[in-house]
């Protein structure tokens, strides 16, 4: 297995906590899961609280952190009065590890008001970005260079994301778990942490393992997770019944109340899903593409796959 990618949160004073923590449970919930990553954290300076005036630990410094093409560095966001006063008083070598970080290929990460560290240090100038809803006009006032984007829970351009509020901070998190990790992965965490409709920055089309997931049947979730779970196996209504601890009957009629489509037109769109990801890969032949989606001829792989071509 390949080195970790390292997802590295750099802690500003007064930080607001939930747009640390939000993301960082996502990605522990990920690494669970068995995506390859670590999570650190760093800052340049001690003593350093909460906006709400949690105490911080003793925190590494961020030159004692080397990151390396592929990771993350997050920037929290803080009380936006904390970062405007820094301003371009934030210590030269912290400026110069930061765009260091970005010109060697690290991702930079900004979580609400995140984006007016990466504004002050003319990381987002001539890119595409957003905030907090209340401060995206006065971030467009006090740096006039960047490209702000209004209205989308997040963004994404050349290497920098930017996400709105707290909220969005996790919707972002799970988009990088995605990339990271894969869908299925990004699917159990969103599931780990109840929040079935994950959002993605300004798209309107979801992941197959997201769809159909507005609701709250408890037995219903469970069904369809066995079926992205146990694709190989098919998914007769009696195995499912079981699962649901219903009768077949009440589970047809419950799991097309609750999802709206029924159990096989949801089976299909999990293998459609599920082939156009070994399709991918080339070892895999159309034999065994049926075997792993539970279905009985390599004709109906061909079905399958015409529909999304």
């Amino acid at each position: 297995m390949h080195s970790p990618i390292k997802i590295v949160f750099l802690i500003l004073p007064e930080i607001h906590l939930l747009d640390m923590a939000g993301p960082v449970q996502v990605f522990q919930e990920a690494a669970d899961y068995g995506a390859n990553l670590v999570i650190d954290y760093c800052s340049f300076m001690d003593g350093l609280q909460t906006s709400g005036a949690m105490p911080f630990g003793v925190l590494k410094s961020f030159q004692n952190i080397k990151l390396r093409s592929g990771d993350y560095l997050i920037i929290p966001g803080a009380s936006i009065s904390s970062i405007i006063e820094r301003g371009s008083f934030y210590p030269q070598p912290l400026v110069h590890w930061v765009q260091q970080a970005y010109n060697s290929g690290v991702q930079l990460v900004s979580i609400c008001t995140g984006a007016f560290f990466l504004a002050s240090l003319g990381m987002l100038n001539g890119k595409k970005c957003t905030t907090h809803w209340k401060r995206t006009a006065q971030l467009k006032s006090l740096f006039p260079n960047v490209q702000l984007t209004e209205n989308v829970l997040y963004t994404e351009d050349q290497g920098i994301y930017t996400s709105a509020g707290v909220t969005a901070g996790i919707d972002l998190a799970l988009h990088i778990v995605k990339k990271i990790g894969g869908e299925n992965i990004a699917f159990k965490v969103a599931r780990e942490l109840v929040v079935y409709l994950r959002r993605a920055g300004n798209e309107t089309q979801q992941s197959v393992y997201l769809q159909h997931r507005n609701h709250i049947h408890y037995n219903i979730h469970k069904v369809q997770d066995y079926m992205q779970d146990h694709l190989d196996k098919g998914a007769s209504l009696p195995v499912l019944s079981d699962v649901a601890c219903m009768s077949t009957r009440n589970l047809t009629r419950t799991f097309k109340k609750e999802t709206g489509i029924t159990i096989n037109a949801y089976l299909n769109l999990v293998r459609i899903e599920k082939l156009k990801e070994l399709a991918r890969n080339t070892d895999f032949t159309r034999r065994k593409m049926a075997q792993y989606c539970g279905l009985k001829s390599e004709r109906q792989v061909i079905r399958l796959l015409k529909q999304v071509s």
